[in-house]
C-alpha cells in the first residue's frame, strides 16, 4: 500500500528533517530577509532534482510531477520567516541570530515541506497529477508573503484545485492532527490611533484640551463597536495593546497616541467597523474640543477551509494516523496569511500537534521559550505526502 511506503519513507528521513529543522531553528530571519533561509531550501531541491523558480523576492515554487497521467494539481504550503524574539531555550539548536527566533514554528514547516518534496520524489513513479511545494516568505508581518506570491502567479501555470497547508500547534500532543471546516481564522487590521488636544499644567485644566481624557472616552466608546453593532453570532475582537500619554504628574500632554487590532470573520462586517471606529473616534474627539487621526492598516483576510475539501482531508488524515489521532478545532481569533489562499482557491489549513508535557514542551507560539516535540516531523512529511497523493486522485 501506498501508505505503508510513506510511514515507512517518513521514519527513513526522519532524522535528516530533524537536522534541517534545527538548522533553520539555529539561523531564523525576520520576514523579507530570509534570504539564506531561501539559498538553503533552494541547495536541497537542488540535491532532489526538483524545478523550482523564485518568486516573491525571497520565495519559492517548486513543481513536481507524478509519472502517471494526470491533469490534477495540488498545492502546498509551507512559511520560512521568523519572528523578532530572544530565544530562552537552552538547546544544541538554540538560535545564533541574536534577538531573531523561530518561535512560530515555521522552521517545522520548511522542513518538512521539504521532507514532503523528498518522500514524493522517491514515489513520482507510482502516482499521477503535479504537486507544488510554496516556500513563502513573510508570513508574520503585513502585506504578507501569501499576497506576494499570489499576485506573481503562484496559483497559476498549473492552476491548483486545492492549497493544503499545515501548522504547528502547542496545545495539541505531538501524534496528533487538528482540522475545522468553514471559517477558522480572523481577519486582522491594525490601528494606530493620534489624539490630539492642548498640552499645558496640570493644576489649570480649564486652559488646556485634555487629549488624556479625550482618549479615555474614546476607548470607552468604541467598545460600543463589538458589544453593540456587531452581529452576536460573528465573532469580533477590538484590543488595544499600546497607549502613549508622554506627560507628568502635572503635565497635560499635546497628544496621546493608541495602537490596537480589529479582527472578525465577516468583510462585510470588517468593512462597516472601520467606518464606525474612524467615524466615532474622530466625532468624539472633535465634540470635545480636539481632533482624532485614526489610521486602519488593512491586514490578511479571514481564514475558511472549503467544506468539502476540508472534510476530504480530514478523511485522508483519520486513514493515515486513525481517527483517534484527528481532532476537530474551534474557531481561532488570530490571524494568518493562508487566509489569502482560501479567499481565491479551495483551501484546508490543518493543525500539526507539537506538545509534550512528560518534556516540558508546552510553551506557546511567538514565546521565547517556544519549541516542538521532534517526534512530529515525520507525521508532518509523511501526512502531507499522503493528503497530496490522495487528493490528486491516486
Amino acid at each position: 500500500m501506498i501508505k505503508n511506503k510513506i510511514q515507512e519513507l517518513a521514519q527513513q528521513i526522519h532524522q535528516d528533517v530533524i537536522a534541517n529543522r534545527r538548522h533553520l531553528h539555529q539561523h531564523p530571519e525576520l520576514s523579507f530577509h530570509e534570504e539564506n533561509t531561501r539559498t538553503f531550501v533552494a541547495s536541497k531541491l537542488d540535491e532532489l532534482g526538483i524545478a523550482y523558480e523564485k518568486m516573491a523576492g525571497n520565495g519559492l515554487v517548486a513543481i513536481l510531477q507524478g509519472e502517471k497521467p494526470s491533469d490534477q494539481v495540488v498545492a502546498l504550503r509551507g512559511d520560512m520567516d521568523a519572528l523578532p524574539i530572544v530565544e530562552a531555550n537552552e538547546v544544541p539548536y538554540k538560535s545564533q541570530n541574536p534577538g531573531v527566533m523561530h518561535a512560530c514554528g515555521h522552521d517545522v514547516h520548511t522542513s518538512s515541506l521539504l521532507g514532503t518534496a523528498r518522500i514524493l520524489n522517491q514515489i513520482k513513479s507510482e502516482f499521477g497529477g503535479t504537486v507544488k511545494f510554496i516556500f513563502q516568505p513573510a508570513e508574520e508581518k503585513l502585506p504578507g508573503g501569501a499576497s506576494l506570491m499570489i499576485a506573481e502567479g503562484v496559483l497559476e501555470n498549473p492552476k491548483p484545485q486545492a492549497v493544503i497547508g499545515q501548522h504547528v500547534m502547542p496545545l495539541i500532543d505531538a501524534g496528533k492532527v487538528g482540522f475545522r471546516a468553514g471559517k477558522y481564522m480572523a481577519s486582522t487590521d491594525e490601528l494606530y490611533v493620534t489624539v490630539k488636544g492642548k498640552g499645558g499644567h496640570g493644576a489649570q485644566p480649564q486652559q488646556n484640551i485634555d487629549p488624556v481624557i479625550i482618549t479615555a472616552h474614546i476607548l470607552t466608546a468604541l467598545q460600543q463597536v463589538v458589544s453593540r453593532f456587531a452581529d452576536p453570532k460573528s465573532p469580533s475582537v477590538l484590543s488595544f495593546g499600546k497607549v502613549i500619554a508622554n506627560g507628568a504628574t502635572n503635565v497635560i500632554p499635546n497628544e496621546v497616541y493608541l495602537e490596537g487590532t480589529f479582527r472578525t470573520m465577516d468583510e462585510n462586517w470588517r468593512a462597516e467597523a472601520h467606518l464606525k471606529m474612524k467615524k466615532m473616534a474622530e466625532g468624539m474627539a472633535e465634540s470635545m474640543g480636539g481632533s482624532c487621526d485614526f489610521e486602519i492598516r488593512k491586514g490578511y483576510p479571514f481564514l475558511i477551509n472549503e467544506e468539502k475539501l476540508t472534510a476530504r482531508v480530514r478523511g485522508f488524515a483519520e486513514d493515515y494516523l486513525g481517527k483517534e489521532n484527528v481532532l476537530d478545532l474551534d474557531i481561532w481569533m488570530a490571524a494568518e496569511d493562508f487566509a489569502y489562499y482560501s479567499q481565491v482557491a479551495d483551501a484546508c489549513f490543518y493543525r500539526l500537534g507539537t506538545r509534550n508535557e512528560e518534556r516540558g514542551i508546552v510553551s506557546s507560539v511567538h514565546t521565547p521559550t517556544f519549541d516542538v516535540d521532534e517526534s512530529a516531523l515525520a507525521l508532518s512529511t509523511g501526512l502531507m505526502a499522503y493528503l497530496a497523493l490522495k487528493e490528486l486522485g491516486n
